[in-house]
């Protein structure tokens, strides 16, 4: 009689080999142990972007800084430098006072603070939208009808009223017989002002950039993150013009 081989009860391969254990699933076996748990590659990861951008924010501002810094070193050297007159042969102080608008440049002064502020409110109210758009995507919740003061065109029109209001002081003060080769003290008023505007003018194009990326509905992360860089730089231009403004009572004297 012949002898019956036993048949195994674990499917084989076409080579005998065992088949593989089935992972189960209509996902072709990609749901492994953690799959369903993972974010896909493609979500942004905006709070690593927004520490990312304020590390480069500082570092973009530590040159403007010193930059600044060796206009005031250059300022006292120049401000203290004697130059020889051949006809009295003595040494003379080319230093001319300047006069400068002073309730000009105190309201222009007071326009750039209250622009500050309302960046901060922007801020602050761009945060606040951020924090709260996780609940608002969720569907049947409703958080009522929210009101938001244009907060950041507010400060895009102070920031150009600034602009506007150096190019007047500028005006002046060339009516006043004070231009740019005048003398080292005028220089250095239009030189240091104007190397001021030129970084405030950047972020009002920031801001103005901002303000397209909110009409034009773009997700509230990545308005955020415009919104917050330019704030801390404009602040930093705000201290910034303070500083200078100290150093006006100087080179007027």
């Amino acid at each position: 009689m012949a002898r019956m081989t036993p048949i195994s009860a674990r499917p084989t391969g076409y080579n005998g080999s065992s088949l593989p254990p089935h992972t189960g699933g209509g996902d072709d076996g990609r749901s492994g142990r953690d799959g369903g748990d993972r974010k896909p590659d493609f979500m942004p990861n905006y709070g690593e972007r927004l520490r990312r951008a304020r590390l480069g924010l500082a570092v973009a501002m530590t040159p403007i800084l010193m930059l600044f810094v060796s206009f005031t070193a250059a300022y006292l050297v120049r401000r203290g430098f004697l130059t020889f007159d051949f006809t009295s042969n003595v040494y003379v102080r080319t230093w001319l006072p300047v006069q400068l608008p002073w309730s000009w440049l105190l309201a222009n002064t007071a326009v750039l603070v209250l622009s500050s502020i309302t960046i901060e409110f922007a801020r602050r109210d761009i945060t606040r939208q951020s924090a709260l758009a996780p609940v608002k995507s969720i569907p049947g919740v409703s958080l009522g009808d929210e009101r938001h003061l244009p907060w950041l065109g507010l400060t895009t029109v102070l920031g150009l009223v600034f602009l506007s209001g150096q190019l007047w002081i500028w005006s002046v003060l060339a009516s006043r017989g004070f231009h740019l080769n005048t003398g080292p003290s005028s220089s250095f008023v239009y030189f240091l002002s104007g190397m001021h505007a030129i970084h405030l003018a950047g972020g009002a194009l920031a801001l103005m950039f901002a303000d397209v990326a909110t009409l034009l509905h773009r997700p509230v992360e990545s308005r955020r993150i415009v919104v917050d860089i330019t704030a801390w730089y404009w602040h930093f231009m705000t201290g910034l013009w303070i500083y200078i403004l100290v150093l006006f009572t100087f080179a007027a004297q």
